[in-house]
């Protein structure tokens, strides 16, 4: 493949202790595009192909996703994410459905914001012994842009599951973009 200004790739890897929910090894790659579109609704599309292995003592994750990022007029953008994991326990392995949705819209010149939305199912039954759940995520989250190359982006997430349980993140992340 050859990789153009509008082409990327990236791989990579990571290895931890054994903490029961901490996967001990991973691996993953990425490969995608961004095009310019001469379209009235569409500036840009963004698309790309992951691929990730998790593995954890007794258990093992691969999940194969797809994103797709669309630039809309007026700074708005819209992202769609589909990602189909395959879970290997004890017993034979299965594929599971998910996907997210995130809108992002403009706050001022330097501030952005976005929803989410999220649905899907997990099993960690060996993991943490949750057996399998299905969830809702909803979220949003605001990046303030310091420079083109330099931001900071808080954000929160609320995950509903099945069997009344519920998961809440609080983040903040620093960027910087080489």
């Amino acid at each position: 493949m050859k990789l153009t200004a509008h082409t990327w790739a990236g791989i990579g890897a990571a290895v931890a202790n054994d903490q029961g929910i901490v996967p001990t090894n991973e691996a993953f790659f990425e490969v995608g595009h961004g095009f310019h579109l001469d379209n009235h609704w569409i500036d840009g599309l963004e698309s790309s192909y992951q691929q990730h292995w998790y593995w954890y003592t007794g258990a093992h994750v691969l999940t194969l996703s797809t994103t797709q990022i669309a630039y809309l007029p007026h700074r708005l953008t819209l992202t769609l994410c589909v990602t189909g994991a395959r879970t290997g326990f004890a017993t034979p392995a299965g594929w599971k459905p998910l996907g997210w949705v995130k809108p992002g819209f403009p706050v001022s010149r330097r501030v952005t914001g976005y929803l989410l939305y999220g649905v899907g199912t997990e099993s960690f039954a060996q993991i943490d012994q949750v057996e399998e759940f299905a969830a809702h995520t909803y979220g949003g989250g605001l990046r303030y842009r310091f420079t083109a190359r330099q931001d900071v982006e808080g954000y929160v997430a609320r995950e509903d599951r099945s069997h009344g349980q519920t998961d809440t993140t609080l983040g903040f992340n620093y960027g910087i973009r080489f």
